[in-house]
């Protein structure tokens, strides 16, 4: 058949390890054959991050600006141990994170819903999103291990020449260790907005959860402002049918461990780390999880939800027989397209990446699948896919849907 041409060029942001291995199988077999697809490609592998001091990442979060949809494979963040490993200069920080920080996005993670994979919580009947503020906090800090007693200060200093202030943090009579954090306010209404914004469009109830009780100050700020920002959007939100409710974030927890779903979750940068693990896990698996960056102006970067999958890696290096799950990679590349083609009038590459989601799931849902998924799946299956031989299964019945 006649391949389906994509109009602007996405930008391509290759990864690490498994994930990398998986990204190009989906390419040969589920893309390239369908589609004429233009990719300003750009190589995060750590190594070559590490070649080009990380420059590479601020170019691709740059390009992503300009173009306005990327779609990421998974990438390292390395520790010490991957410095010695892969002989780096330096332990770079999280590319998601640079990113993030260029963009001022936010994340949204959703459940991708199988019916022969149920929740962990019988609760859990609709799809909980998780709205999660995608600047600062622990993620762009400063920290200091105290060697021996001391005095550690929070200082600001005015940039108009006032007198700086000056406030203790300990009185160190011994080793410890400090940690500096900050946030903006214009990074914060950003985050409010795209929350609001995001509920309206899904017509879902819109939760936001900080522990102000604690931090009176830096917490309080964020409560602060993204009441504001639902006060100037009630009457939006109200046609839309949003409700708005805010509460501490361990009475949210709580909360949704007994709540049926349906709702956007707002989170803090850490909180929202924390807590898309605990519902991914909750809902079946990071596998099954889409995770899309939107920044206030509609740009928007898709990825999955996990890692690069090391331990799948070192064996497929051993010439061992894998089972990765990739629905989660497939899910980056078609949201990505929907996105591309809705931007760019092509309804036939929304209705591309549609029919791609579909034919996963149908596949999943015709007990055919990863070894992971079937651990999980209610009725059991008593056998599993190869990585390839899951990517044939999509295939096969994808090229039935294009028929």
């Amino acid at each position: 058949m006649e391949k389906i041409h994509v109009k602007t060029p996405l930008v391509e942001m290759d990864g690490d390890e498994m994930t990398r291995i998986i990204w190009q199988m989906i390419k040969d077999e589920l893309l390239t054959p369908y589609l004429d697809m233009p990719t300003v490609y750009f190589d995060l592998g750590l190594k070559h991050r590490d070649a080009t001091d990380d420059q590479v990442t601020f170019d691709a979060a740059r390009a992503t600006a300009d173009y306005g949809v990327a779609v990421k494979c998974a990438t390292i963040t390395p520790n010490q141990d991957r410095v010695v490993e892969y002989g780096l200069k330096k332990a770079w920080p999280s590319p998601n994170g640079t990113i993030r920080g260029i963009l001022d996005g936010t994340v949204f993670r959703a459940p991708i819903i199988v019916r022969n994979i149920h929740p962990m919580l019988r609760t859990w009947r609709k799809p909980i999103i998780i709205g999660r503020h995608a600047y600062g906090d622990v993620y762009r800090n400063q920290e200091y291990k105290v060697p021996g007693p001391g005095k550690a200060e929070l200082v600001f200093t005015p940039a108009d020449g006032g007198e700086p202030v000056r406030l203790t943090i300990h009185d160190f009579q011994g080793p410890g260790v400090i940690q500096g954090i900050h946030n903006t306010e214009k990074s914060i209404r950003s985050f409010a907005r795209a929350c609001i914004q995001f509920a309206i469009n899904q017509k879902m109830p819109l939760w936001f959860s900080t522990k102000d009780t604690i931090s009176k100050t830096y917490h309080a700020f964020f409560r602060d402002i993204f009441q504001e920002e639902v006060n100037a959007h009630k009457a939006a939100m109200d046609a839309a049918g949003v409700e708005y409710f805010y509460t501490l974030i361990d009475d949210a927890v709580a909360r949704v461990i007994r709540h049926e779903g349906g709702f956007l979750w707002a989170c803090m940068n850490y909180d929202g780390d924390v807590m898309s693990d605990m519902l991914a896990t909750g809902f079946g698996s990071l596998a099954l999880m889409t995770s899309v960056l939107v920044n206030p102006a509609g740009i928007m970067e898709f990825e999955a939800a996990h890692g690069t999958v090391q331990r799948h890696y070192y064996a497929h290096l051993r010439g061992e027989k894998t089972s990765t799950n990739s629905t989660a990679s497939i899910f980056a590349w078609t949201g990505a397209l929907a996105r591309r083609g809705e931007l760019d009038g092509t309804p036939e590459v929304e209705s591309f990446a549609r029919k791609l989601e579909a034919a996963v799931i149908e596949t999943i849902e015709g007990g055919e699948m990863t070894k992971d998924l079937t651990l999980l799946c209610d009725p059991p299956v008593d056998h599993y896919l190869t990585t390839e031989g899951f990517i044939h299964a999509v295939r096969a019945k994808f090229d039935a849907k294009m028929a």
